[in-house]
């Protein structure tokens, strides 16, 4: 039986799960219960541990039919976007591959989440690894269906995952179990010495033409995304809009990654308290008094 040490309520859970960013985060003071009153109690009292936010975007992954929506949509356009390039295909071309995600893109992970959160614990190393060796996630919906036609298709697929190479085989069993082609060593790249995916994808390109690219968080298309502000990301967003819908599928993850790492200026480990205020002070917020908006930093 695996024994785990049991901490406090988590400020922010799976912010760093391997399949999509490297930093992980540090559990916080818990919140001491409220006291009963009969009345109205104030702002600050109501205010629930910030682990609440994630409970609730992870029941929206796992519950909303919003979502399996939006993976179907995200599927059905990479379905279409390779056609489109098998269709441009001529002779003596490279083959062509299609490289995707693990984490959060193909595999759903949040039932770690959800023990986590029935749990009160925050992401760990140990912990993430045991979940990977039970092999226990979900298709996300689109994804296995896709995948076979490209396959069928003559397009090669390769998994580009920031997992650890020491969960590569338990993940290829995962994936094959859930019916994914080409789940083999060759094709499942795991991290090795850096999350950055340049070098990975560079191999795939060696004897390929990718025609798509799909993720949930922007370095898994390009590194060039990977920059320490939030107007930065959205500049380089812009810089490079028209691969959106094109040669990058982005899916939907409001549970964890690099943009919630910016709002912290990357300091994973600040407390509950100093990540409930940078979150606050990145809103952008109405301002009755004088009917503007006011915008977050």
């Amino acid at each position: 039986m695996r024994q785990y040490v049991t901490i406090s309520t988590t400020a922010t859970l799976l912010l760093t799960m391997a399949g999509c960013a490297s930093s992980a985060s540090q559990p916080d003071v818990p919140v001491a219960p409220r006291p009963v009153t009969s009345e109205a109690p104030s702002a600050a009292t109501q205010i629930a541990p910030i682990s609440d936010q994630a409970m609730l975007a992870t029941l929206w992954v796992q519950r909303s039919a919003e979502f399996h929506a939006l993976s179907l949509q995200a599927f059905n356009v990479a379905h279409d976007r390779l056609n489109m390039a098998l269709a441009r295909r001529v002779q003596h071309d490279k083959p062509l591959a299609v490289v995707v995600d693990v984490d959060d893109t193909v595999l759903d992970t949040t039932s770690y989440g959800g023990w986590a959160l029935r749990k009160g614990r925050t992401y760990d190393s140990q912990s993430w690894a045991n979940w990977v060796d039970d092999a226990v996630s979900a298709a996300s919906p689109g994804a296995v269906d896709f995948l076979n036609y490209a396959q069928r298709s003559g397009v090669d697929v390769y998994y580009i995952t920031n997992r650890k190479a020491a969960g590569k085989q338990a993940t290829i069993a995962n994936l094959a179990a859930l019916g994914f082609p080409q789940a083999n060593a060759e094709h499942v790249m795991p991290r090795t010495d850096s999350s950055d995916k340049t070098e990975r994808r560079a191999v795939v390109t060696a004897d390929h033409d990718i025609a798509i690219l799909m993720g949930d968080n922007l370095g898994d298309f390009d590194q060039a995304f990977q920059q320490d502000s939030t107007a930065a990301r959205h500049a380089e967003v812009d810089k490079q809009a028209k691969s959106f819908g094109r040669r990058f599928v982005m899916l939907p993850n409001p549970t964890y990654g690099e943009w919630e790492g910016v709002i912290y200026k990357g300091n994973w480990e600040a407390s509950e308290t100093e990540k409930r205020a940078m979150r606050a002070a990145a809103l952008n917020a109405w301002q009755p008094d004088d009917g503007s908006v006011s915008a977050g930093k």
